[in-house]
């Protein structure tokens, strides 16, 4: 691939568009809005110039509801040798674009599992996707070529093929992304009128399930509106279990014992089952999980304490396999829980220990 044409300058196709750049690929920036494409060219990502002619290929980072017929009018103008999206949905751009009579031979669809919860072309970064799984979504009608191409941008962009059918994709997405950024909001939105004393306790728990609630909503519309029929089969299964949970708190406040075991027995199933389905969640860089330790290590929040405790590790030969910060409430302190293999605990925690860092049991 010599040339690309990136149309939509946001988050994932700047980023894309500065992954192409920084590997010597000529990228064309387009964008409905021209401010947007500008900070793009601006940022390295490439430049606003037109193309000469037809580019290698074509990538479309426009929002799902606008995928098709950006890409119908890139198809109709010729603009490119191969084109391709990068919307979190598939199968319904898919089909529009079938309705509208369109050759598909040169399309493929795609989406990088990866993004974060700021939008726009500022906060994009060359390595948005690296290690990550990038999606392909060919069918039998889609060319050679357009594949290859396809497989150069995620190589370009050090992401991880993955090759799925276009529906399969949409149901996976709504369980692993769709359904759970719903319910991060919707645990978010009860702190939204809570005490002041209540949201001062906040700790690293909270701030786990709702990190991604700070996402834009109406980008989430735009996804959420293109996919909604396996979000909502999935949060109806959601609120079953929310039904019996239910349920089985308020057997616990009962005075019947036997209604007490029975709710008892209804949170344990529940909470079994989420440990069953947690561990099959990926580990590092895709592997089986793996159960790591921790070690906590108190700080002072000053400049320079995580390189020293890094810095304190490496020295020590162990490789830190997570990291997780709690700062204090109301104190200049936190708490830093480094996840490392069980047979480094010893030898982490002596090598701290003997460089004067002080480490919670």
């Amino acid at each position: 691939m010599r040339t690309a044409l990136v149309i939509g300058t946001g988050l994932i196709g700047t980023s894309a568009a500065l992954a192409l750049a920084q590997r010597g690929v000529v990228v064309h920036l387009t964008d409905h809005d021209p401010e947007q494409a500008r900070t793009a060219a601006a940022l390295g990502a490439g430049t606003e110039e037109t193309p000469a002619g037809p580019v290698d290929l074509a990538i479309v980072a426009a929002p799902p509801a606008h995928v098709a017929a950006t890409l119908a009018d890139a198809m109709r103008r010729r603009l490119a040798r191969g084109y391709l999206d990068v919307a979190s949905v598939k199968g319904g751009p898919r089909r529009e674009l079938e309705a509208l009579g369109l050759d598909l031979s040169a399309y493929i669809g795609s989406h990088p599992m990866s993004g974060r919860e700021k939008s726009g072309p500022l906060a994009a970064t060359g390595d948005l996707f690296e290690g990550r799984p990038w999606v392909l979504t060919p069918t039998r009608d889609t060319d050679t070529e357009v594949l290859n191409l396809a497989l150069e941008l995620v190589s370009h962009c050090r992401a991880l093929p993955v090759v799925m059918d276009a529906d399969a994709h949409d149901r996976a997405v709504a369980l692993v992304s769709h359904m759970p950024h719903l319910v991060s909001s919707m645990v978010a939105a009860r702190l939204q009128h809570a005490e002041e004393a209540a949201v001062r306790l906040c700790g690293q728990g909270i701030r786990d399930v709702t990190r991604i609630a700070a996402s834009d909503p109406r980008m989430w519309i735009d996804i959420l509106s293109a996919n909604p029929g396996p979000v909502a089969d999935l949060l109806a299964d959601v609120s079953a279990d929310l039904d019996e949970t239910v349920r089985a708190l308020r057997a616990l406040q009962s005075s019947d014992e036997a209604k007490r075991r029975e709710g008892a027995g209804g949170i344990e199933d529940v909470l079994r089952r989420g440990n069953a389905g947690q561990v099959r969640v990926p580990g590092k860089h895709g592997a089986a999980p793996l159960t790591y330790e921790t070690v906590a290590v108190l700080i002072d929040d000053q400049p320079g304490q995580l390189a020293r405790i890094f810095a304190d590790a490496g020295a020590a030969g162990v490789n830190i396999e997570d990291v997780r910060i709690e700062h204090a409430t109301g104190r200049q302190a936190g708490l830093v829980q480094l996840m490392v293999e069980p047979k480094a605990v010893p030898v982490l925690s002596a090598a701290l220990r003997d460089r004067g860092w002080a480490l919670r049991q």
